[in-house]
């Protein structure tokens, strides 16, 4: 596009201004969605596989597995696509918000109905697995469509360092918030059900209501930024686009960048790692019913969102990384207490979770904060915004890290001698004792290994807040040679 394309953008919105309430808010309800469903999908979709579906959990894993990777695969061709789309109307980002948000509604919702498919019990199985790994590979696809441009608006609605951070915790008590909602929902809808299956059925279509309205305010609520954003953007003198590969290069040439990718990884897999299995703890390791699953989630996800506030706030006083440190402390002592808990010890079992959720509001908050400071450093190496590529290329790694912590989970649970429920029979199967300690590592060690790594990566992390104020200057002094 030519100097001239820029007067079809609005004007009215300055990107200099500090970003006002209304903004932030409707940003912040573009994660509502796709947490929306991704929550429900992480805390009951194993456990909806193995005792509604009927699914052993080893191939339950493996649909999981399929999803995620397929899921990864077209994270950075979506980042690449963004990247490259020109509307005057809406930008590069919002058209795949816009036009992708029912199609992500109504494929998350075909994820939980159970079809029967042959009275052979065998063959019925088999069935199901090709049917959830179908819905899911085009269920995830619209889950790119909609969430990875959403992610890559961070630098395109402020340049400032901490008003970044202060973005960040809007989307994620948006995120947090919305995984609560969906948990608040779960524990009214399994009360008022008894029929398993409806009530995932149920849940599901509320969720994607929910959803598809929350992308749309987002859509409409941050447009007049973006394409002030837009604007100015392409009234710079962009150097020629570089070739995938050569793109590939960059990123992965950018140290900062592996760093971020890195930490994000080990902190995001012990979350889902923790999610994914503590229905299965509660149920099973705690002897409680599947209606207080949702209450523990609700103490861990709660207290994450009270905190955000709190470590944005702090962050600003002593940094990124020692709140990354302090939180992930806390949930690390939390980790070890799950590991001993024992039957009874129900307020104990509260006060781990709040301790977690002190914790995984850090890692929610800083991997995230980290990524516009990259992108930037980036921009001042090559003369390119890329926000597309790098925001595919860190959910690429951390959606395969995940595919495979999940089919970990599915196939421990297996090799340890879990038995799944008979597809349409009220009673659970008791678990062995194999299968109760396979649970409780998978609660407790695992989590704590992959958190142990990501403090060590924040540690050496190198961009400051003092680095990140030289690259704004570099790039602003280079700004005022090109326009003089």
């Amino acid at each position: 596009m030519n100097d001239s394309a820029a007067d079809d953008y609005p004007q009215t919105t300055q990107v200099t201004q500090k970003l006002n309430l209304q903004t932030k808010l409707a940003y912040g309800a573009g994660d509502l969605g796709p947490a929306i469903t991704a929550n429900v999908s992480i805390f009951f979709l194993l456990l909806f596989f193995t005792n509604v579906a009927g699914i052993p959990a080893g191939l339950a894993g493996s649909v999981l597995l399929i999803g995620k990777i397929w899921d990864a695969v077209n994270d950075p061709v979506v980042g690449v696509l963004t990247d490259k789309t020109q509307s005057r109307r809406w930008g590069r980002r919002l058209p795949w918000m816009l036009y992708g948000a029912i199609p992500f509604g109504i494929f998350f919702f075909l994820q939980w109905i159970v079809p029967r498919f042959s009275s052979n019990q065998s063959s019925n199985v088999w069935a199901l697995f090709w049917y959830y790994v179908v819905i899911g590979l085009i269920s995830q696809v619209f889950y790119t469509v909609v969430n990875l441009p959403y992610t890559a608006l961070t630098p395109e609605l402020t340049q400032d360092y901490d008003e970044r951070t202060s973005l960040n915790s809007f989307r994620f008590a948006f995120s947090i918030g919305g995984s609560i909602l969906s948990l608040i929902l779960a524990q009214i809808v399994f009360s008022r059900i008894p029929d398993r299956q409806q009530q995932y059925l149920v849940l599901a279509a509320i969720c994607t209501v929910i959803s598809v309205i929350s992308l749309y305010w987002c859509v409409f609520g941050v447009r007049d930024r973006v394409l002030a954003f837009e604007a100015k953007r392409i009234q710079r003198e962009e150097p020629e686009s570089l070739p995938f590969l050569q793109q590939l290069k960059i990123v992965f040439t950018n140290r900062p960048f592996l760093f971020v990718i890195g930490i994000y990884l080990c902190s995001w897999l012990a979350v889902q790692i923790t999610a994914s299995i503590i229905p299965y703890f509660v149920i099973n390791c705690m002897s409680l019913p599947e209606a207080d699953v949702p209450t523990t989630m609700i103490a861990v996800q709660g207290t994450a969102l009270l905190m955000l506030f709190v470590w944005t706030s702090v962050s600003k006083k002593i940094g990124k990384k020692l709140v990354y440190f302090l939180g992930m402390s806390l949930w690390i002592i939390a980790a070890a207490g799950l590991f001993f808990l024992q039957p009874g010890q129900i307020s104990l079992m509260y006060i781990m979770a709040v301790m977690a959720g002190v914790g995984v509001s850090t890692a929610y908050l800083v991997p995230w904060s980290m990524i516009p400071d990259v992108i930037e450093l980036d921009e001042l190496q090559t003369g390119q915004r890329r926000e597309g590529i790098f925001y595919g290329f860190m959910v690429l790694l951390q959606k395969f890290g995940l595919a495979f912590g999940l089919f970990l989970v599915g196939n421990a649970l297996q090799a340890s001698g879990f038995k799944e429920a008979v597809a349409g029979q009220t009673a659970l199967p008791i678990q062995p004792e194999s299968a109760l300690l396979a649970i409780r590592i998978a609660v407790g060690p695992l989590p704590t290994i992959c958190l142990i790594l990501g403090l060590v990566l924040t540690y050496f992390y190198p961009i400051t807040r003092e680095m990140h104020a030289e690259i704004l200057l570099k790039l602003k002094q280079r700004q005022q040679h090109h326009n003089s």
